[in-house]
């Protein structure tokens, strides 16, 4: 048997919905988790306004929470396709990620280095990785942190959002 992949996830894959109904994706397990040495960033443009979906960038002492997602190998390919790596939107990048138990988990993830300054999250995109950031159980201190950001404009549609109160 082949061991799982474990897939750190800090956007919209932290929402169990577009994890597995989106992406169509099989977890083996979850687990919270933080990557120490970056910050995350809105900064991937979506449309022509000014939304932007999540990125991280290398910070000393910068810190991001997300979701430690053990897949089965197989489906790897499936998720870089799904995140447009095959286009060169993202890159896989092998990082390591601590659980709150201590454990290291060897893990990858996905960054990019077609950032635009100036980009925000939607309200319908910030909902649902403060969905999943609530489902996983992550610190209150980062939905503090999430609630608080400003957001963009959505031109799409201002329907069906998404609350954001920390509570």
């Amino acid at each position: 048997m082949t061991e799982p992949l474990w897939y750190f996830a800090y956007g919209s894959n932290l929402d169990r919905d577009t994890f597995v109904g989106r992406r169509g994706m099989r977890p083996l397990e979850a687990v919270p988790a933080w990557l120490d040495g970056f910050d995350l960033a809105f900064d991937l443009p979506v449309g022509p306004g000014e939304r932007g979906v999540a990125n991280l960038h290398e910070a000393p002492g910068g810190l991001v929470h997300g979701v430690a997602w053990a897949i089965p190998a197989s489906q790897g390919s499936h998720l870089d396709k799904t995140e447009g790596v095959p286009r060169g939107y993202y890159l896989r990048r092998t990082v390591q990620v601590t659980a709150p138990d201590g454990r290291a988990i060897d893990a990858f993830t996905y960054q990019s280095s077609h950032g635009v300054s100036g980009r925000k999250p939607s309200r319908r995109y910030l909902g649902l990785l403060l969905r999943g950031a609530r489902h996983h159980d992550l610190p209150r201190e980062w939905i503090d942190t999430l609630c608080a950001l400003d957001l963009a404009v959505d031109e799409r549609s201002a329907q069906g959002e998404l609350p954001l109160e920390s509570h």
